[in-house]
């Protein structure tokens, strides 16, 4: 994948004042307001998206909120440096996807998930319930059954991935699902997995992902989980790797090791 820049719409805000802030938010992210500048008064802004004052206010309450704004005396409404933005906010990073991601942007959210999502994996071999079992076999199953290119596959990928973050047991493992959601969802809409190759190779490393849970072999969770991340990273870069498939891990009963 080259450096181009890729435009990935997100779903519609619901209210007024979500819809100026996401507006406001994706031109600040594009670079069509850089950072240090200063927005167009409220009376001209006011005009430009057709709503009250009130509107306006909460609209850019909600951007000082996620960073990319601050409101200063007598200087008014300014852009913050890209450093402030909470880059871990749901609508950051889906304006993000809105302005246009490229090459660097999706580097960036793999090296998080990289820190962030094998650990999860290892933590939730050693932590998991019934509970936990079952939802990542739900999850598994519905990859199975959707067409890759579909969106219920990708919705079924990020299940699985999410479940696997609650099954660590660890909050803050939980709440980087914002993170993990934007990454799947360019990862999808940017190279799903249509090749039948492609395919087999990402339901048996996400089938590894559960076995390995199933049996509480956290290096082998982790270990599935790096290369489920480095395969999407070469997907985007137009290469899958094929790979045999391992021998299964042995069947293991399911038990609540929670303390």
């Amino acid at each position: 994948m080259t450096s181009r820049i890729v435009i990935i719409p997100t779903r519609r805000a619901h209210s007024n004042h979500a819809e100026v802030a996401r507006s406001i938010g994706v031109d600040i992210i594009a670079g069509r307001y850089a950072e240090g500048a200063r927005l167009p008064g409220d009376a001209e802004l006011i005009a430009m998206f057709g709503v009250s004052r009130p509107v306006l206010r909460e609209s850019v309450k909600t951007l000082v909120a996620k960073g990319l704004l601050t409101t200063k005396a007598r200087v008014g409404t300014v852009v913050r440096e890209r450093a402030a933005w909470n880059m871990f906010d749901a609508d950051v990073l889906a304006w993000h996807l809105d302005a246009g991601i490229d090459k660097r942007f999706l580097d960036d959210l793999a090296e998080i998930r990289l820190a962030v999502e094998p650990r999860a994996a290892a933590l939730a071999a050693a932590h998991r319930s019934e509970k936990d079992i079952a939802e990542l076999r739900r999850s598994m199953e519905r990859m199975r059954l959707e067409a890759s290119d579909s969106v219920s596959f990708a919705d079924a990928d990020l299940a699985l991935h999410v479940a696997v973050a609650r099954a660590s047991g660890n909050l803050f493992m939980r709440s980087i699902g914002h993170v993990i959601e934007a990454a799947l969802r360019a990862s999808f809409l940017l190279s799903a997995p249509v090749e039948p190759e492609d395919r087999d190779t990402v339901l048996l490393w996400h089938q590894k992902i559960v076995d390995a849970i199933t049996c509480g072999d956290a290096g082998m969770a982790s270990e599935a989980m790096v290369y489920v991340i480095h395969n999407g990273m070469r997907r985007h870069e137009g290469t899958v790797i094929e790979t045999a498939p391992a021998e299964p891990l042995p069947s293991a009963k399911v038990e609540n090791k929670r303390d």
